[in-house]
């Protein structure tokens, strides 16, 4: 499982002109699902997204998370985060996991953060067209994986 976190000012998704979800300060949340992603891999992204300590303190460090500083949550799926493109031109994707697989476990991802978190949480659409906007805050980007074990 991948993540491409960004600390951001305001986030938005939208898909054919309508909007799906937005945030004002907090995290821009891109998701990617590899093959052997299970529930546990989900539990643990959304653990490290609640507690990634991102946001700086009142000595300007980054000693804060998104739930200290009381942001919200954008969680975008993007499955070409598993795109492939050291051989060639064209990426490949052959270790995304398909949608099927995929899509249930980025509802879980979502429904655990607005479940279980006091985080307001907001979301794109799995396997729409879509155009996310933001406001990168720093910048700060951060890539978490978890390999599917």
């Amino acid at each position: 499982m991948r993540a491409v976190i960004q600390r951001v000012s305001r986030a938005s998704v939208s898909s054919g002109g309508k909007p799906l979800g937005a945030i004002g300060h907090g995290l821009l949340v891109l998701v990617g699902f590899g093959r052997g992603d299970d529930s546990a891999a989900v539990a643990w992204m959304a653990e490290k997204i609640v507690k990634l300590r991102i946001f700086e303190d009142e000595a300007g460090k980054m000693n804060r998370s998104v739930a200290d500083v009381g942001g919200g949550v954008l969680v975008v799926p993007q499955f070409t985060l598993y795109g492939d493109a050291q051989k060639g031109n064209r990426p490949g994707f052959d270790a995304a996991a398909r949608p099927e697989r995929s899509e249930p476990l980025f509802r879980k991802l979502v429904a655990y953060l607005a479940e279980r978190t006091s985080l307001s949480v907001a979301s794109g659409a799995f396997g729409a067209q879509m155009e996310v906007e933001l406001v990168n805050d720093g910048p700060v980007t951060i890539l978490l994986e978890r390999e599917a074990t």
